[in-house]
């Protein structure tokens, strides 16, 4: 069986300065994995290039089944006048584009969507009006209304209480126990080796891809803090292109 996701000696770029560099590696078909590495280690890069959003440079992304994307919450315009249910339903998009309207059953399971994320007392309220927490449970009700075989998260942690992470941490068990593949930035090493089974630890280049515990052992943390400060070196930048 393939894997849903295979980078093939990946390099992303911008401005003609290495991003991700020569990544090489699978995300195996039901697994849940955290990309993790230190700021500027290419982590959002690497996943928005797994999205579709960012192109390659050299190498190839090979994605096989249907996938869902969170951004990071601080990347999403929240002032635009749209209902908390209408942005859910948007996770429709495959299926209606631009012209064809929402559908009874699609609204319904919207609906659903929400109550299971318990919003159900908000749907008609507007995304400006929603705190931190809530905003994160409606953007994890849109990914679930996708449906998808690959999920994709970045950062979806960030700013949130601790009861709200517990629970947006049970749907992404569940979705793990489903048999979906999952994978999701983080910067928060306690939580990966307590619920991420895989890690790619990241800095620019693969530092380790394993076992959570093995991928953070302080040695490979400590390498990748290394690695980072050699990629802010313009002179080796130069010689990556």
């Amino acid at each position: 069986m393939s894997a849903p996701v295979t980078l093939q000696n990946v390099t992303i770029s911008y401005d003609r300065h290495p991003a991700v560099h020569h990544v090489s590696g699978r995300f195996e078909r039901g697994s849940l994995t955290a990309i993790a590495g230190p700021n500027g280690a290419g982590k959002s890069t690497l996943l928005k290039a797994i999205a579709g959003i960012v192109p390659v440079e050299q190498g190839k992304i090979t994605v096989e089944g249907s996938l869902a994307y969170l951004p990071q919450a601080s990347q999403m315009q929240r002032d635009f006048p749209m209902s908390v249910l209408h942005m859910v339903t948007t996770g429709f998009w495959l299926q209606t584009g631009a012209m064809r309207p929402i559908t009874k059953p699609m609204r319904e399971r919207a609906q659903k969507t929400l109550a299971d994320v318990g919003l159900s007392t908000c749907e008609k309220r507007d995304l400006s009006g929603l705190s931190a927490g809530q905003f994160q449970r409606a953007l994890f009700a849109r990914m679930l209304v996708q449906d998808a075989q690959i999920m994709l998260l970045d950062e979806p942690f960030n700013a949130i209480d601790e009861t709200t992470t517990a629970f947006l941490l049970s749907l992404l068990t569940n979705w793990h126990k489903e048999g979906r593949t999952v994978l999701c930035v983080l910067h928060q090493f306690d939580l990966i080796r307590q619920h991420f089974p895989q890690c790619l630890l990241l800095a620019r280049e693969c530092i380790a891809w394993d076992d959570s515990a093995k991928a953070l052992h302080p040695e490979n943390l400590l390498n990748a803090r290394f690695f980072r400060q050699d990629w802010t070196n313009p002179e080796i930048c130069e010689r990556a292109i």
